[in-house]
């Protein structure tokens, strides 16, 4: 999540942009009833014609809302926030309209709060252990490409080298040339750059993974600082990037990241589960009574437990774990760790001492 400290029309306001849907549950629990969001949005506009039906026309407006309703959309990569238009830079619309914005990844909002801000708020805000990891899994026919944040994974369409494997001597097309091929995979290493600071984990097997590091090095010197190979991996392409998120190595290589926090989380739950002791909640249910007991110490949830819940008790149950010290982490579906989560009821957390 990117943040920064803007002057508002009430005093204190922030600038966020989210990058990734960890960061949505974030300003689910953030934005409240009465705050103001500023954002670009979209509204149709009607032109009346005389002796014909009114034209249509949408238009990009930046518009103020005054909070009325806010939830998660169901595809859950997008929150939707309605409310009374407050202010507008478009005289067609006027204020006092109701109108909803849709904040997706990538999409810039500014909150400003009627009084001042939560040390909650600002926490969850300013409280960013995401990370981000480029993974790339590359052997001589095929790299698979997939970029996490937090626990988001993201996988691109593999890139293929055109060598057709064979070791004996055939007509090899020009394009299966590996610094052709290599140069594809640094270009899409470029096309995702931004200001976002990310650490890029090579592997796979042979040793295709060390020459395209040092081609890497040696045509971009800026990655060498932040760029790593590793061994014990031996699958490439799509299939060795899911084999390296469930991989016991990924604890080793992202101690600090936020993947490897939630693992280790999961992975003591279950060794109190085959222990016998009940130092563990799983389930809204069971974690709802250890929070009010303030018996949590860590917490996470997945995307599946606001199917099968009440999108406001959830996110008040996160919030006074939070506020009682519980360190609240949120996953998604699209990682081995978000399944295992939902599986588990959709809500697992790990206690300070046995309540039962």
């Amino acid at each position: 999540m990117i943040s920064k400290e803007v002057s508002g029309s009430s005093g204190k306001a922030i600038l966020i942009i989210p990058e990734d849907p960890d960061d949505l549950f974030i300003l689910r629990r953030v934005i409240k009833i009465g705050d103001i969001v500023i954002s670009d949005t979209t509204r149709v506009i009607k032109f009346d014609k005389e002796f014909s039906r009114p034209d249509r026309e949408r238009v990009k407006i930046r518009v103020s809302v005054r909070v009325e309703k806010i939830n998660l959309d169901e595809t859950i990569d997008r929150l939707r926030i309605s409310g009374t238009i407050t202010e507008s830079n478009n005289e067609m619309v006027a204020k006092g309209n109701y109108h909803s914005v849709l904040v997706q990844i990538g999409n810039k909002v500014v909150i400003e709060k009627p009084k001042k801000w939560d040390e909650l708020d600002v926490h969850l805000i300013k409280s960013d252990v995401s990370g981000t990891f480029i993974i790339i899994a590359i052997d001589t026919n095929e790299a698979g490409i997939g970029k996490l944040t937090g626990t988001h994974l993201q996988i691109i369409p593999n890139i293929y080298s055109g060598q057709t494997g064979k070791y004996f001597k055939t007509n090899v097309k020009k394009d299966s040339n590996p610094e052709i091929f290599y140069d594809q995979i640094i270009n899409t290493l470029e096309n995702m750059n931004s200001d976002e600071k990310f650490k890029i984990i090579i592997f796979g097997p042979g040793e295709t993974k060390r020459k395209f590091f040092n081609f890497l090095t040696s045509k971009k010197s800026y990655y060498k600082d932040f760029c790593s190979v590793i061994d014990g991996i031996d699958v490439a392409g799509e299939d060795g990037i899911m084999v390296f998120t469930r991989s016991p190595i990924i604890k080793e290589v992202m101690s600090l990241s936020k993947i490897s926090i939630v693992s280790n989380i999961l992975d003591q739950v279950m060794i109190q589960v085959n222990k016998g002791v009940e130092k563990y909640a799983l389930g809204f249910k069971d974690v709802s009574e250890a929070v009010k007991l303030k018996s949590v110490e860590s917490l996470v949830f997945s995307n599946t437990i606001f199917k099968n819940f009440k999108e406001q008790e959830v996110i008040e149950l996160l919030n006074y774990a939070e506020a009682i010290g519980s360190k609240v982490y949120a996953v998604d579906s699209s990682t081995d760790i978000g399944l295992r989560v939902s599986s588990l009821g959709g809500i697992v957390a790990l206690l300070r001492y046995q309540i039962k």
